[in-house]
């Protein structure tokens, strides 16, 4: 004997499960991507100085956007910044494999989150020494949540007089 099609119980459709299941992920803030804090851009930068003063290139170069650009100027005086130039995430690469092996210590003396916390722009102070040679800047950073990890959109680095010993 086989049962009729109308009668029994009906178990739920699996499709309606799905749709329900996706309905509350896309009405969640649990797929947004997160906030960027203060305390995450601060550890971003403390990561990034590791990494260099290691000489971790490949871990450095992780930490920036694909489209990031590198800008170098010069303050003196009064005057505004002098540009030497920029760089694409490419060209800096080749051109840092290429420099001398240098010892950073950065400061980090401000951070400033977006409203809406899916940026951050980090400004910090950096002591830069390359051999006998000492450099001083002021580097200024934007900072994106890209894939739920923070990625540098690029760095702008001003050289300014180094005071004291």
């Amino acid at each position: 004997m086989t049962p009729s099609v109308g009668s029994g119980r009906q178990r739920p459709r699996r499709g309606r499960r799905y749709v329900a299941l996706l309905l509350l992920l896309i009405a969640t803030p649990a797929g947004a991507q997160p906030r960027i804090t203060e305390t995450d851009a601060r550890a971003f930068v403390a990561r990034q100085e590791q990494a260099w003063n290691a000489r971790r290139l490949e871990a450095w170069f992780a930490a920036f956007a694909p489209d990031a650009t590198f800008t170098d100027q010069a303050y003196n005086g009064l005057k505004p910044p002098v540009p030497y130039g920029t760089s694409t995430l490419r060209a800096a690469r080749t051109q840092i494999r290429k420099a001398p092996p240098s010892h950073e210590t950065s400061r980090v003396f401000r951070v400033a989150v977006a409203p809406d916390g899916r940026s951050a722009q980090v400004t910090t102070s950096v002591g830069i020494r390359s051999g006998e040679r000492r450099l001083c800047a002021s580097r200024v950073q934007t900072l994106v949540s890209a894939g739920g990890a923070l990625k540098s959109k690029g760095q702008t680095d001003t050289y300014i007089r180094c005071r004291g010993r």
